[in-house]
């Protein structure tokens, strides 16, 4: 199990997103406010990169979803980043429904001065228009469901779920359009494209599982070395060959092969399910 280096400039780009993208750009005037969904886990690697071409000046809500799995002091950090740039950032916990009004209330301050203006210039207060935007499996159509508080989509823990732009109703003063999770077309920072895998924004083809799966070990034995050794026992790792690594795991685990040979292919999916799911604790990747 040695550690192969990533390959930088990840093209996972499927035709649907480049339509969406030239959907969403068709589309933009018509739009009164713009809810960009990241995960607080992943904060930077998990927003768009080119977002501002698509949805030019639109007053914008930054909703970071998985707020349950990350590790709030770290991601509170990069909120008061994007509050210095001149984000609205609302942390919510989807799972637990908690923060959810939060949105509901920034969604009414922003809308209040748009209608203010309608009115000063002799126009009808009409039904707000908001767009909801980010990267795969992130989130969003949970999200939808819990805005509008029913079910209304489809919900999925692989990327491509939704498939097309849709209006969807959350509520009597809003109209949301609904789009598939997109990319930019080139990944070109390698940590920022293996952290997407890491939290399957991009499928796990892309980059090869071993490669995702040591990458999970290096960094939260760098960064959160107790829930490691609580998680497998693991107390040291050679971060150049994690052949031992994988039989301690393989072997507390049962992922054992005919022969007594551990099956370092299912170790690699255990650990990659384990980070998805919080069971190697609270996490944020982004530095």
């Amino acid at each position: 199990m040695e550690n192969r280096q990533n390959q930088a400039n990840i093209n996972w780009y499927p035709g649907h997103m480049a339509k969406t993208r030239r959907e969403i750009k068709e589309k933009i005037d018509l739009i009164d406010i713009v809810y960009e969904v990241i995960d607080a886990r992943i904060p930077i690697s998990s927003k768009i990169k080119d977002i501002d071409d698509l949805v030019k000046n639109k007053p914008r809500i930054l909703i970071m979803t998985k707020t349950d799995l990350c590790d709030i002091n770290k991601t509170n950090k990069h909120v008061k980043y994007y509050e210095s740039l001149g984000y609205k950032v609302v942390l919510v916990d989807l799972v637990n429904n908690k923060n959810v009004d939060k949105i509901k209330i920034v969604t009414e301050n922003v809308l209040k001065e748009i209608n203010e203006k309608r009115e000063s210039k002799g126009l009808k207060v009409r039904t707000a228009r908001a767009l909801i935007i980010g990267i795969p499996n992130v989130g969003k159509s949970t999200l939808i469901n819990r805005l509008s508080g029913k079910k209304v989509v489809n919900v999925g823990d692989k990327p491509g779920v939704t498939k097309q732009l849709s209006w969807i109703r959350i509520s009597k003063d809003v109209d949301l359009m609904d789009t598939p999770g997109i990319l930019w077309p080139k990944i070109d920072n390698e940590i920022q494209a293996i952290n997407l895998a890491c939290f399957s924004a991009i499928k796990e083809e892309i980059i090869p599982t071993d490669e995702i799966a040591c990458y999970i070990l290096k960094y939260m034995f760098k960064n959160y070395k107790e829930n490691v050794k609580q998680r497998y026992g693991v107390t040291s790792m050679d971060f150049d060959d994690f052949t031992d690594v994988y039989e301690l795991i393989g072997r507390k685990r049962g992922c054992i092969l005919k022969g007594n040979e551990v099956d370092y292919d299912k170790v690699s999916n255990i650990i990659i399910k384990d980070l998805k799911e919080g069971y190697l604790g609270k996490v944020t990747f982004d530095d």
